[in-house]
């Protein structure tokens, strides 16, 4: 068996085990934390602090259930490390009996929801889902994940939820509105909010969340369509630090790196910083191409001379030919991008942060909108460019 995939069914099932594995815990295959946890328990099964897993009898199969749930943050392998093979999936080992109470759950089955729930799922831990739109959770159904009518009804049914939003009022209206998380949460359950928000949103839905006994943390995501397929986005975590280590193993097949930044808002601030960035460079290599085009040059030789030079990035390379031939499937849609320009470009009103390029940018990408490029791949800003008299 690949030693990754062994160590990640080990990571959340070696505490469960009986004498016969006392031998495995020695060898490379299980980190030297997992290791201690499973010396320090066999015989007493009393969880040290290391664990955060609640009272629970490993004698009954809902206690090795719970134990085995809860168990992942002992790893002493960084969130981000990336991993050959994914673990197996719940849909290839069969679902499991939910546990009330028990299981992750998922909020928000778009582009990049859906992605990160069936990622969610080859942790083999019981998985329960929502979307507006109830239809969106019948390819998370088949590979056994269960649907619920409200987020409340998930967070109910789950120990952990996670949330992936389209935009602040979203977030803020499944978080405190009739039906929302709020209603659900009680001491010992959590919400992490994946999606982009400015710090003001994620500090009221926390405000909301702790107040009733929960915990919370905000985990915006760098990264597209692809990498959340792939299990490749950047995590930028903040709020509850001990959450922040509950959710290592989700966050490992989910993303490729995970960053704590401390206190909730700075997730926010960091993923608005850094779609500030995208929407402006993506603006400039537009008009770029666009340039390169109307003075006679070949757009796909500025691909190559870019490619070599000290500006070569994986945003060119991978959008720039789609550009060329006009093609926009919406990996990120543009109206999101421009959502973000907008929040950033506000975070910078609050500092006094001068941000003129961004604040052109911005323009650019509402007239995309304009145009009806909104549910378009962001790159489709090259349209309002080129199309420009």
């Amino acid at each position: 068996m690949n030693p990754v995939l062994l160590r990640s069914s080990l990571r959340h099932a070696i505490c469960l085990s009986s004498p016969p594995l006392r031998g495995i815990v020695d060898t490379p295959l299980v980190s030297p934390p997992l290791a201690s946890c499973w010396r320090s328990h066999r015989d007493g099964w009393n969880a040290g602090p290391e664990l955060r897993w609640g009272t629970t009898s490993t004698s009954s199969l809902k206690g090795l259930r719970k134990f085995k749930v809860f168990c992942s943050s002992v790893d002493s392998r960084p969130v981000g490390e990336q991993r050959d093979e994914a673990p197996v999936s719940s849909s290839q080992s069969g679902k499991e009996e939910q546990i009330e109470g028990e299981g992750y759950g998922f909020l928000g089955l778009g582009i990049m929801g859906v992605a990160m729930a069936k990622n969610l799922l080859k942790l083999g831990v019981p998985l329960t889902v929502w979307n507006r739109s109830s239809d969106k959770c019948a390819p998370l159904v088949e590979l056994g994940a269960t649907a619920a009518k409200t987020p409340a009804e998930v967070v109910s049914k789950s120990k952990i939820t996670f949330a992936m939003l389209a935009d602040p009022a979203v977030a803020l209206t499944v978080a405190v509105g009739p039906g929302g998380v709020v209603d659900a949460i009680t001491p010992g359950k959590s919400y992490v909010d994946m999606s982009t928000v400015d710090a003001e949103t994620s500090v009221t839905i926390s405000k909301a969340i702790t107040s009733k006994g929960g915990r919370f943390l905000e985990g915006p995501v760098s990264g597209s369509k692809k990498p959340a397929e792939d299990g490749q986005l950047v995590i930028l975590a903040a709020g509850d630090e001990s959450l922040y280590h509950d959710v290592a193993a989700p966050f490992d097949v989910m993303g490729k790196k995970a960053f704590y930044l401390g206190e909730i808002g700075n997730g926010a601030k960091m993923k608005l910083v850094v779609n500030m960035v995208m929407g402006s460079m993506m603006t400039a290599f537009s008009e770029g191409l666009s340039l390169a085009e109307k003075a006679g040059l070949k757009q796909t030789d500025v691909l190559d001379v870019l490619e070599l030079g000290a500006i070569a990035n994986p945003m060119f390379k991978l959008k720039g030919p789609s550009v060329i031939k006009g093609s926009f499937p919406p990996a990120f849609p543009l109206k999101h991008q421009q959502k973000d320009m907008r929040l950033a470009l506000a975070l910078g009103d609050e500092v006094a942060q001068p941000m003129p390029v961004a604040a052109a940018a911005n323009e650019v990408f509402k007239k995309a909108r304009n145009l009806g490029l909104g549910d378009n791949d962001f790159s489709a800003v090259y349209k309002a460019i080129a199309e420009s008299s």
